[in-house]
């Protein structure tokens, strides 16, 4: 009886300390959200924000086993590989992708639909309007939603990536440097 539990418990520990923190995610993916700023006009604070949001860090069961890391679903246009998992009803179909880049890249393809437009008339350093016209624009159904990204770029503070040129540099001095 004791071994079963000895074993349950470093089953718990070994599963708990699998999980991604918040800061070790920003750490691992700040340079893709970058790469898609410079490549796309897309502020690298939103695209930070909605993959932490969506993929709850890189925890979520659509992340972990899709690579998915924006909640993006299939739609008619998807031609590409499909998962189904419950969201807002059950089962739907979301786009399963082969890494994370490609969910990135592909998330920075998707703001670029007539739907966004006008987001691009915003500022690159104007987060709290994109965050915002997504909203609006029907991202995701949530009523805080812009208000939650608004959130996590503010506490983690993810404007220091707008500010970043496309050089490959290394960002992890500032986030060392603001206490994470």
């Amino acid at each position: 009886m004791v071994y079963r539990i000895i074993l349950a418990l470093l089953f718990f520990s070994f599963c708990s300390s699998a999980q991604m923190s918040r800061i070790q995610y920003i750490e691992k993916y700040n340079q893709i959200a970058i790469n898609q700023m410079s490549n796309h006009g897309i502020p690298a604070s939103i695209i930070l924000a909605q993959a932490i949001l969506e993929s709850q860090s890189g925890n979520s069961e659509l992340a972990s086993k899709s690579n998915n890391h924006f909640g993006i679903k299939c739609h008619s246009s998807w031609t590409g590989d499909k998962v189904y998992h419950d969201d807002d009803k059950k089962q739907e179909c979301f786009r399963k992708y082969d890494n994370v880049e490609e969910s990135f890249y592909d998330h920075s393809i998707f703001l670029q639909s007539k739907r966004y437009q006008s987001l691009y008339e915003m500022s690159i350093y104007d987060y709290k309007g994109w965050a915002k016209g997504l909203k609006k624009a029907g991202y995701a159904t949530n009523p805080k939603y812009a208000s939650l990204l608004i959130k996590i770029i503010e506490d983690n503070n993810l404007t220091i990536y707008d500010k970043q040129d496309n050089d490959k540099q290394d960002l992890s001095y500032f986030v060392n440097g603001f206490g994470y």
